[in-house]
């Protein structure tokens, strides 16, 4: 008893360590949320504090001024604010909508199907997460030409609906929490698949769409076609940004005050999902 204790107070960190642990921590997750800080601060600032060498971090005489001038500001644009507002919301929620959907049937067919080769087709699966958006991008643009759904919806959304990352993801949170005797069970009560997917693995893996859907519904909010939009009335909220910026320095604060606009439906969706990622990072861990 006396050497187990002895090993366990070994291997258990000092309270100076935990300090440090800490203290580690917190200058990290500090320093992760400057560039936010700076930006809330900066939509604050003044003209003359915004001009001044060198700059300074902190605002000396607060203003709303950035905010009142946004709506003159955005109102000589050739399309209504609201048509933006309105691009934007339906491509982050259908396209969020969608992804999840897809990734999930996927990681159900990966997971708990006996489809053949499918350790192979997963491998492939795998081996997409080392890809990224710009080395798909030229493909892309020729498939876009192909279908003929350039300068349409489509391209914002057809793009966002197959995620090798979500895909992974839900696959791992299936089988490390959906165990197949409960499958079975639903089977032998007569549940069709569709029903087992929907009344059974979605509720079970909530945690894990909730997460894909913060994080698909991030990307799809701040998102900017690269050569695929050409109509005014198609673009997305965060175009409008590079109107603002036009004017230079002196319109620093207004982007600034445009920029935490749009931090807000992200941050509103993450305050409601956060629960559920933290709880899909610890859980979902490769299986051995």
């Amino acid at each position: 008893m006396s050497k187990s204790r002895s090993q366990y107070r070994r291997f258990t960190r000092s309270k100076a360590g935990n300090v440090m642990y800490f203290t580690i921590l917190i200058l990290a997750g500090a320093f992760s949320v400057l560039p936010l800080i700076y930006c809330v601060v900066t939509s604050f600032k003044p003209l003359d504090e915004l001009l001044i060498f060198p700059p300074q971090f902190f605002v000396r005489r607060p203003t709303l001024s950035n905010y009142l001038i946004l709506p003159s500001l955005l109102g000589k644009l050739q399309v209504p604010m609201s048509r933006y507002i309105f691009n934007s919301l339906f491509v982050a929620l259908v396209s969020t909508f969608c992804h999840i959907i897809a990734a999930s049937l996927a990681a159900f067919a990966f997971s708990k199907s006996k489809l053949k080769f499918k350790k192979l087709l997963f491998l492939l699966v795998q081996v997409m997460l080392l890809y990224n958006s710009y080395t798909l991008a030229v493909p892309q643009y020729l498939i876009f030409g192909k279908l003929n759904i350039i300068d349409t919806y489509l391209v914002y959304i057809l793009p966002a609906i197959p995620s090798a990352m979500g895909c992974f993801l839900m696959k791992q949170f299936i089988d490390v929490g959906v165990p197949d005797a409960l499958l079975e069970a639903a089977r032998i009560d007569g549940a069709s698949i569709f029903r087992v997917y929907w009344q059974i693995i979605m509720p079970m893996v909530k945690p894990a769409w909730m997460t894909l859907l913060l994080f698909s519904f991030r990307d799809m909010w701040s998102i900017v076609p690269a050569g695929t939009i050409f109509s005014e009335e198609l673009k997305t909220l965060p175009q409008v940004m590079s109107t603002v910026t036009a004017g230079g320095l002196a319109r620093t604060g207004s982007s600034m005050a445009l920029t935490v606009l749009l931090m807000i439906p992200p941050i509103v969706v993450y305050m409601f999902t956060q629960g559920n990622v933290i709880e899909t990072m610890s859980s979902s861990g490769i299986k051995e």
